[in-house]
């Protein structure tokens, strides 16, 4: 028999809904924020116990490490269904949103730190390689972004054919390709480099240049234009 008690059985300091009304959102622990999402409990645990699990599971990253989780991950841990794993990862996207403060659509772009500075937040968390393609028009502005792949732990899979038809149907002039490394180093390995030169191969045939390959480590990045990778097949071929 379960004798914990329910959440209207705790003491009304320790209830986040009351909490909130009482002292201001601001004064909510982690833990007490994901309370308010996982919002109830099972048969045997309150939804503050299911939410003191998730945190655990966060690990010394926090809040910060749910950006990296996708649903079947939240659903593994007992307690967190399909609704409740929907809402955590709505959550998550719209505080990433929030975080950019806002959308880069008609931006000029006109150094890495531009781009950096928008997808970091999405990126630099995620336990699996993420690839992003944004667009660009004629005046190095953006004109559409899409998430292309979610690979392994190890690798994202870049496809030319899917990179360069979706730049046409954004009548892209020119690309640049953002993904994160889980292990936090961004540095480029050697499939990194050889990816980025078939794409930018495939790019001057059809038209449309890769202006950068940008990838995001935990705390630094790297652009492969700065670095000198691009355009370095032209002189082992010439």
């Amino acid at each position: 028999m379960n004798n914990k008690p329910t959440m209207k059985e705790l003491p009304f300091s320790e209830r986040p809904y009351e909490k909130v009304e009482t002292e201001g959102v601001e004064k909510l622990s982690d833990k007490e924020l994901l309370t308010v999402f996982i919002h109830t409990g099972t048969k045997t645990e309150r939804a503050d116990q299911i939410a003191l699990r998730l945190l655990e599971l966060c690990g010394e990253n926090g809040l910060q490490a749910l950006w990296g989780m996708d649903l079947a991950e939240l659903r593994r841990v007992s307690g967190i269904g399909r609704v409740k794993a929907i809402q955590l990862v709505c959550a998550c996207e719209l505080s990433r949103r929030m975080a950019r403060g806002r959308r880069l659509f008609g931006t000029k772009i006109t150094s890495p730190e531009d781009i950096v500075s928008y997808y970091n937040i999405q990126l630099k968390y995620q336990q699996k390689e993420s690839l992003i393609l944004v667009v660009l028009d004629s005046k190095g502005r953006i004109a559409g972004e899409e998430l292309l792949s979610v690979g392994t732990v190890q690798s994202s899979v870049a496809d030319p054919r899917e990179i360069f038809l979706s730049a046409l149907k954004k009548n892209g002039v020119s690309i640049i390709l953002l993904h994160n490394h889980p292990s936090g180093d961004p540095t480029p390995s050697r499939e990194d480099i050889l990816t980025t030169e078939r794409i930018e191969q495939a790019g001057e045939l059809l038209g449309i240049q890769l202006k950068d390959h940008i990838i995001v480590g935990q705390n630094s990045y790297i652009s492969m234009r700065s670095e000198g990778y691009l355009g370095s097949f032209r002189e082992t071929n010439s």
